[in-house]
């Protein structure tokens, strides 16, 4: 009896170490992956947008300051990508389609951020932005030509990009939120276009006071 009464507190304290291990290395339970690890702790340091200059399909160049006091909801691609950018894309137009008009250009923009500068001129970012009616204004498409800073960046917001031996690369994808004060506040499941638009509209309307 008490041979059995020891292993099954013994089962019990496994059981519980294990929790415990599987609760720290995972976050809380919140962190199931590294993607998942990664952006929680964007989200507890909220990195600023770093200074870095940028060069959009109207060839116009500019520094991130351009979107001082606006929301900048952010999406990181390039345009000879066959896999998930043009559904990243595709679905940053769905959101961009469905926030309240009367914010779009006023109180947030749109900007999708090219990591291959070298082949992601403006005349190929122009060609590409018509693809998902981006008018290039309100919802710009860009890059950033000086690699340090876009390396600085990339790191800063946590993407990961793996060149492959055929000019093509591996990176993950989301949406990003920068508040009105450069701030990273949101990274959100690209593929949940109503969750981002309910959530981009939420923070907008109460910003508002609305």
């Amino acid at each position: 009896m008490n041979k059995t009464k020891h292993n099954t507190i013994a089962i019990i304290v496994v059981l519980l170490f294990g929790c415990l291990l599987f609760y720290v290395g995972t976050d809380g339970f919140r962190a199931f992956t590294a993607e998942t690890a990664r952006f929680n702790q964007l989200m507890k340091d909220q990195p600023q947008f770093p200074d870095v200059t940028l060069v959009d399909s109207n060839g116009r160049i500019y520094s991130f300051s351009e979107f001082e006091n606006k929301y900048v909801f952010i999406t990181f691609m390039y345009t000879a990508c066959t896999t998930v950018c043009w559904q990243l894309e595709a679905n940053m137009g769905h959101v961009y389609d469905r926030i309240p008009k009367q914010y779009v250009g006023e109180d947030i923009i749109f900007l999708s951020i090219s990591f291959d500068p070298e082949k992601d001129d403006p005349a190929t970012l122009d060609r590409y932005k018509d693809y998902f009616d981006s008018d290039g204004e309100t919802w710009r498409m860009a890059t950033i030509p000086d690699q340090s800073q876009l390396d600085n960046l990339l790191k800063e917001f946590g993407v990961i990009v793996i060149p492959n031996d055929n000019g093509h690369f591996t990176h993950n994808s989301a949406f990003y939120l920068v508040n009105r004060q450069g701030t990273l506040t949101n990274i959100m499941d690209f593929t949940n276009v109503e969750e981002a638009t309910n959530t981009v509209t939420t923070i907008l309307e109460n910003d508002k006071g609305e």
